[in-house]
């Protein structure tokens, strides 16, 4: 029998892998990683540095553990080149691999700041362990720091490198940070909270050239001409999902992998779950959707066909000076915010237009201890199946 293939080591791939065991201890199992294969958890990585913690610190389970662990194949620093579903197959350059069902667990990627100059390689992006690692070494020589971007990663590596000691600056093109997530008042409020420790904030302003200056730092040039001089610089600008292997082979892409409820691609025996898999119009780059996708698609692959489903999600935010927890309303949704304001404790509540039904909210401060009143309120993302 052939085994069944996980291409991905980060939290969905190896969360599957653990689901399934739990399920059948003894079907053959093969992950495939382009890295180390450590099991850790990335979200860590925005607000590791402050607590001191090396990469050595992060990984939770070695390599070797896990496959122990899992009773699995565990093929590191490997590429898949190709995929050939019509055939069960993949491709490792000219070795062909062979599979019983196939699970893409390929993550996203950070996405390029756009700008010019002879150094943009230089430009760092903090995704994974081994960028991790880079950044600690880098910032062993560093005053300045620079991210580019006010996101949620852009906002608690700020936080996190403040309080490591760095002088920060924010550069992004939204008017306040995380304006994707939350409502103006409270992008305002950790804007504040972040500029009295000592954040400078650069906002409605874009990168356009980068250049190399004296002692091994940069200098970057805003498209007004603003030039700000510092020694690391941070991309941030947020992820986008890793689908060449799927668009290649021929399996249905939009924004991410094209996935039904049951995390199944348009080709026979290929599933794909977490940061890489868009479900009925979702993208969720968090870890508490992957969770539910794992546990569902690991049922499914021993037979027993299991829907995913989503309830409301809350996504708590890695910024300690300013303690965010938010659960985002649907892009789909038509409302509007309730702000209330006690200083730096806020209440948002995202209400259906017209009626009374909660959509979504947005709590600071001491609020966030309201946290699962308003979560018992919310509707599910994604509802389970009626049959």
């Amino acid at each position: 029998m052939h085994p069944i293939t996980i291409i991905g080591t980060g939290l969905a791939g190896y969360t599957v892998a653990r689901e399934l065991r739990k399920l059948d201890p003894n079907c053959p199992l093969r992950l495939i990683t382009a890295d180390e294969g450590h099991f850790y958890s990335k979200p860590m990585l925005s607000n590791a540095f402050s607590q001191h913690k090396t990469p050595e610190m992060l990984i939770t389970t070695p390599v070797e553990q896990m496959a122990e662990q899992l009773q699995a194949e565990i093929l590191t620093h490997t590429l898949v080149t190709q995929l050939e579903p019509q055939w069960h197959r993949l491709k490792i350059n000219e070795k062909s691999l062979t599979y019983s069902q196939l699970v893409l667990a390929c993550g996203a990627k950070p996405i390029v700041t756009p700008c010019t100059g002879t150094v943009t390689e230089k430009i760092l992006f903090v995704n994974s362990l081994s960028e991790y690692r880079y950044l600690r070494t880098a910032l062993q020589k560093a005053k300045h720091v620079t991210i580019i971007g006010a996101g949620l990663i852009g906002c608690e590596f700020a936080n996190d490198l403040q309080e490591g000691g760095f002088s920060v600056t924010i550069i992004s093109n939204a008017t306040y940070p995380l304006n994707r997530l939350v409502p103006t008042s409270v992008g305002q409020l950790l804007q504040q909270v972040l500029q009295e420790r000592g954040v400078t904030w650069l906002l409605g302003k874009t990168v356009k050239h980068i250049a190399p200056i004296a002692s091994a730092r940069y200098q970057l040039t805003l498209v007004d001409n603003q030039t700000v001089a510092t020694d690391i610089v941070i991309s941030a600008i947020g992820l986008r999902p890793q689908v060449k292997l799927a668009t290649a082979a021929g399996l249905t892409v939009k924004e991410g992998i094209v996935v039904n409820r049951y995390l199944q691609t348009n080709m026979p025996d290929v599933y794909a779950l977490g940061d890489c898999a868009q479900i009925e119009g979702l993208v969720l780059l968090y870890v508490m959707p992957l969770m539910n996708a794992a546990r569902a698609l690991a049922k499914t692959l021993v037979g027993q066909t299991t829907a995913v489903t989503y309830p409301a999600m809350p996504i708590v935010v890695k910024t300690p000076a300013c303690p965010i927890v938010i659960s985002p309303p649907p892009k789909t949704v038509d409302g509007q915010w309730h702000i209330e304001t006690q200083g730096q404790d806020i209440r948002g509540l995202f209400y259906i237009t017209n009626t009374q039904q909660l959509a979504g909210f947005v709590l600071t401060g001491k609020m966030i201890t309201e946290k699962m009143t308003w979560l018992k309120q919310l509707p599910p993302l994604l509802k389970a199946h009626c049959h």
